[in-house]
């Protein structure tokens, strides 16, 4: 199975135009595969094959970046004969982060189509499942920085294997990337330098220890300079984030 990242990639390269044998050369997908991305296909699996409490699989790598996405711009609500709707909100200044969400959701429930639900100013990744209760233990009544948030050990394990999938989720949906810029006095003149930052900001104290925990799993400085707001400022620690984040556009 190609992991979502790859997925993500190839539908960046299709929607500029790129040929699939192009593509498939540079990832080392096949041509099959990239047809069934391109004409919106996934192969079927038992609709009730959850990975928790049945005998589905699942990929890990793509619920790092998923369970980044839920806890900064996710939510699950309750229908009809148990059936949840995972909801991951996307801002409509950013398609490319529109396509990894739904790539990302697809990946890991593949059984079921995904849906995008247009709104005003923004585009939600809908997909509905009995099992995605099962996969965010932290789905819970009000909001997320009013209860607790806490990951249960066997999601530790997968964001403690994939801490960059992870931090690519939160960064790309209550993150950013921005310039900052101070003035030195150089020469007895004042001068200005410009420098990139990350900032990630999040009301739950609980979500953004997690974020901090994922940095540090990759040993990335990180500063609180307010209790909601966690920057990245040091320039080898910008570049690392930059390596599997980047800008959002």
């Amino acid at each position: 199975m190609y992991d979502e990242q790859t997925r993500a990639m190839a539908h960046t390269a299709m929607a500029a135009g790129e040929s699939l044998s192009a593509i498939g050369k540079r990832l080392g997908v096949s041509r099959a595969a990239l047809r069934e991305w391109r004409d919106g296909k996934v192969r079927r699996t038992p609709p009730s094959g959850c990975p928790r409490c049945g005998s589905g699989m699942l990929d890990a790598s793509s619920y790092a970046h998923l369970l980044g996405l839920y806890l900064g711009d996710g939510c699950l609500s309750r229908h009809r004969r148990e059936v949840y709707a995972l909801r991951i909100a996307c801002d409509d200044l950013y398609p490319r982060l529109i396509d990894e969400a739904a790539a990302a959701v697809g990946a890991v429930h593949p059984s079921r189509p995904v849906h995008r639900v247009q709104a005003v100013g923004y585009t939600s990744v809908v997909s509905y499942w009995k099992h995605w209760r099962c996969l965010f233990p932290q789905h819970g009544p009000g909001p997320k920085h009013r209860r607790t948030i806490a990951l249960a050990d066997w999601q530790q394990e997968i964001v403690a294997e994939f801490p960059q999938l992870f931090l690519r989720g939160l960064f790309n949906s209550d993150g950013c990337r921005m310039t900052n810029w101070t003035t030195r006095t150089v020469a007895g003149q004042p001068k200005r330098y410009e420098y990139p930052r990350y900032i990630f900001s999040n009301e739950s104290t609980d979500i953004m220890h997690l974020c901090q925990w994922a940095l540090d799993q990759l040993t990335i400085p990180w500063r609180m300079p307010r209790p909601n707001a966690l920057s990245v400022a040091r320039r080898e620690a910008v570049a690392a984030l930059d390596s599997f984040i980047g800008p959002k556009s």
